[in-house]
């Protein structure tokens, strides 16, 4: 995806060209969390943020404001916001833009790919609590809501949108200086961003199933590793990441990608392999009788 020059070691030698951080970020808490009528009577992108939602947002503010100047030990940081068009994360957004001064923002741009889930216009209380219902049972990532989407749908447009992050990283489209320590925070809603990390480390959709949903204001950070690879294990503990509902083996993966060499695979991942050939022997007859 993105090009860049390496040394017989083949860990990247311009890997600082790449955003040092992928932060994703749900909005604060909104009048349809609070309230489920709220959307019967309220457009979805239209629902506001609370007065508590408001305070969290200048919380996460100042916590990603203490992530990306790394404690204010670095001198060199930038960030570029990407923000869903909905009201909610829109103000969330400019609640944490409050901790940023304003020479450290290189841009912000609305992104349509990474709004909320389409769960149908108009919604009425007790006929969702019964779609919701029949969701637990179909699953999670395949049930589409009325008029409306499947998480599926939602993992199909953030793909797109994660190819035009790259092809903005890879034409330096965000306009920092090589040396900077750039950060790429993107305020969203709670599936999009589960789906995000789904398609980046290509978990499977019974791993999705398992994935419990940020909290209001709660973020995700993907820090590029020693040699060139995103994990969330650079960052966040053991402790956090299973909390979230990952699994010991997909801590395990996110523990190699922060050392990992850049465009490595993980041969001990089981889910790539494991899953379908964990009962097939390392060789067949035929390739036993030529060896012998």
């Amino acid at each position: 995806m993105i090009n860049s020059t390496t040394e017989s070691s083949d860990v990247p030698t311009q890997k600082y060209h790449l955003p040092k951080r992928i932060i994703l970020v749900r909005h604060g808490e909104s009048q349809g969390n609070k309230d489920d009528n709220a959307y019967s009577v309220t457009p979805d992108y239209k629902i506001p943020l609370t007065t508590r939602g408001i305070e969290q947002a200048n919380q996460a503010g100042s916590r990603i404001l203490d992530v990306v100047s790394d404690h204010g030990s670095s001198d060199n940081w930038k960030a570029y916001f990407y923000v869903s068009p909905y009201v909610r994360t829109r103000s969330t957004l400019r609640e944490i833009g409050r901790a940023f001064p304003r020479n450290r923002v290189l841009g912000v741009r609305e992104e349509c790919r990474v709004r909320e889930q389409d769960f149908g216009n108009f919604q009425v209380a007790e006929r969702m609590k019964v779609i919701k219902e029949t969701r637990e049972r179909f699953g999670r990532f395949f049930y589409r809501f009325p008029e409306g989407e499947s998480a599926a749908d939602v993992y199909d447009r953030v793909s797109h949108f994660l190819e035009s992050l790259w092809r903005d990283v890879d034409m330096k489209r965000h306009h920092h200086e090589p040396n900077d320590e750039l950060n790429l925070i993107i305020i969203s809603h709670g599936l999009a961003s589960r789906v995000f990390l789904m398609k980046w480390f290509k978990w499977t959709v019974e791993q999705f199933e398992y994935l419990n949903n940020l909290g209001n204001c709660e973020f995700r950070v993907m820090e590029l590793g020693a040699g060139g690879e995103y994990s969330l294990a650079v960052h966040h503990s053991d402790e956090e990441m299973l909390e979230w509902g990952l699994s010991p083996e997909m801590i395990a993966d996110q523990k190699w990608r922060a050392n990992a060499n850049r465009g490595s695979l993980n041969d001990h991942c089981p889910w790539y392999l494991d899953a379908f050939f964990d009962h097939q022997a390392d060789s067949n007859d035929e390739d036993g009788e030529d060896m012998k």
